[in-house]
């Protein structure tokens, strides 16, 4: 019986001693697995695509469906500031950050006031590059019949 008593306190003390330093390597593995050199890194785009010709476009006064119908939904409105809209983008490339922008919209009575972030409207005289309208033509809608009913026609039922 006291061999059993002895046995059972030493597993015990080991489980729990074992237990202790779970968090402790928990912590190494996702960094450990962050600079293995063979394991394929997926590229990551979060928020909004901002570019400066979308920037370019903005003009103080404008309304909050004309921002939105330029820059998009905005990532973040707060229920508390509701005359903020923050975009934000970021890239990640193989797990390494290349690309982060950030830009608030500010408004007053639903017309934009300013614009702060890192993208800020260029000169018209520094704007080289112009955007050209894009149409699609779209072909007429025709109806198309089934195997039904060109059957209901060739036999001479179906006008």
């Amino acid at each position: 019986m006291r061999k059993l008593l002895i046995y059972w306190v030493w597993g015990a003390t080991l489980a729990l001693a074992g237990c202790s330093t779970i968090d402790e390597v928990g912590g190494y593995i996702p960094r450990a697995l962050e600079h293995t050199p063979l394991m394929y890194k997926i590229d990551i785009q979060q928020g909004n695509v901002i570019d400066q010709a979308m920037v370019n476009d903005l003009k103080p006064g404008m309304s909050k469906s004309q921002v939105r119908y330029i820059m998009g939904t905005p990532l973040l409105v707060d229920v508390f500031h509701q005359d903020r809209w923050d975009y934000l983008y970021i890239f990640k490339k193989a797990g390494r950050l290349t690309d982060r922008k950030r830009v608030t919209l500010l408004f007053e009575d639903d017309r934009l006031v300013r614009l702060e972030g890192d993208l800020r409207p260029q000169p018209p005289e520094q704007i080289t590059t112009v955007r050209e309208a894009v149409v699609h033509e779209v072909p007429d809608w025709e109806e198309k019949k089934g195997i039904v009913t060109r059957a209901l026609e060739a036999v001479g039922l179906e006008e």
